[in-house]
């Protein structure tokens, strides 16, 4: 939160009225929204601490919450830990049953959201608000799971390695798993039992051994939150992914020096994916003096113009 001692001070930038021009790329409109208000300011300013983090190699969190791999966000989340600018991946097990079903070749499907949803059972169609994915996917998608889940063994693993297990076992080279795995970046899903995917488990577990700790990645992400350099985090969506990065590092001796939130929850009802950035430095997970900025906007509008813009300034660098 700023703090303005005086008058000269509170009127030092006045608004820069944005000029748009034919050709214009997606940073160079970033940078006509730099000098507006709202949400406009916002997101510019999210590009700015966005490259500085990437720029800096601080070690970078990704939260990923809501339904953004069916929405179509699945290639820029993959592209980003193959570039090297994901270092630790804290997603839902929802988001990872949708990336295994593209990864097998099945696609989700652009529907409408005002639409008859009776009829759509009917003709085996599942809705996430206008995306349409067919019913049937998921006897494939159970199949698939099966065969992986055989390969486990008895031996107790973490839901880390779990997920692991599950990206060395996908071929699609667009896959969020998949380039984790290879670039030995660690996924944690600690709400897995909340999906398709905890589902699945539950049932290949009544007749064959299948043993997750579901504690046992604590040690692994706090070790690297005490490692981290310049730690960053950014936040799409909230819910369990935003809490699990954010007391992984509490109990360190660090802090967040950049955050970036993107989301559409607003902090009036107290709950932690509204909660502002500035509500997370009471408590210690954000620093005094950290970089942060929160969007409020669908984050498949925002999500794409900061990582278009942030890509195309560091590539000057």
């Amino acid at each position: 939160m700023e703090h303005c001692h005086s008058k000269k001070e509170k009127l030092q930038n006045p608004i820069r009225h944005a000029k748009i021009t034919e050709n214009m790329s997606v940073d160079e409109l970033v940078h006509a929204l730099d000098g507006c208000a709202f949400g406009a300011g916002k997101l510019a300013d999210a590009v700015d601490i966005y490259t500085e983090m990437l720029a800096n190699e601080s070690t970078s969190f990704f939260g990923l919450a809501g339904a953004m791999v069916p929405a179509g966000m699945r290639d820029i989340v993959t592209d980003l830990i193959k570039d090297g600018y994901i270092d630790v991946l804290v997603t839902t097990g929802a988001n990872m049953v949708h990336e295994i079903v593209e990864s097998m070749g099945l696609h989700h499907y652009k529907g409408c959201a005002e639409c008859d949803d009776i009829e759509l059972k009917h003709d085996e169609i599942n809705r996430i608000y206008d995306v349409y994915l067919p019913e049937p996917y998921f006897v494939d998608f159970e199949e698939k799971l099966k065969a992986i889940l055989s390969d486990i063994g008895p031996d107790t693993i973490s839901i880390r390695e779990f997920m692991t297990h599950l990206g060395n076992n996908i071929d699609d080279k667009n896959s969020i798993l998949r380039a984790a795995a290879d670039m030995n970046v660690p996924v944690y899903c600690p709400a897995i039992q909340d999906s398709m995917i905890g589902l699945q488990a539950w049932l290949f577990k009544q007749s064959k051994p299948l043993n997750v700790d579901a504690f046992a990645d604590m040690k692994e992400i706090i070790d690297i939150c005490y490692e981290a350099k310049d730690p960053g985090a950014v936040l799409i969506g909230g819910g369990v992914p935003k809490n699990y990065i954010f007391q992984s590092m509490l109990i360190t001796h660090q802090e967040f020096e950049y955050a970036i939130q993107l989301t559409m929850d607003t902090p009036e009802t107290g709950g932690l994916s509204g909660a502002t950035l500035d509500e997370a430095r009471s408590w210690g997970k954000v620093s005094e003096t950290a970089r942060s900025v929160t969007v409020h906007s669908d984050a498949t509008i925002t999500l794409p113009i900061m990582v278009a813009a942030a890509r195309s300034r560091l590539a000057k660098m």
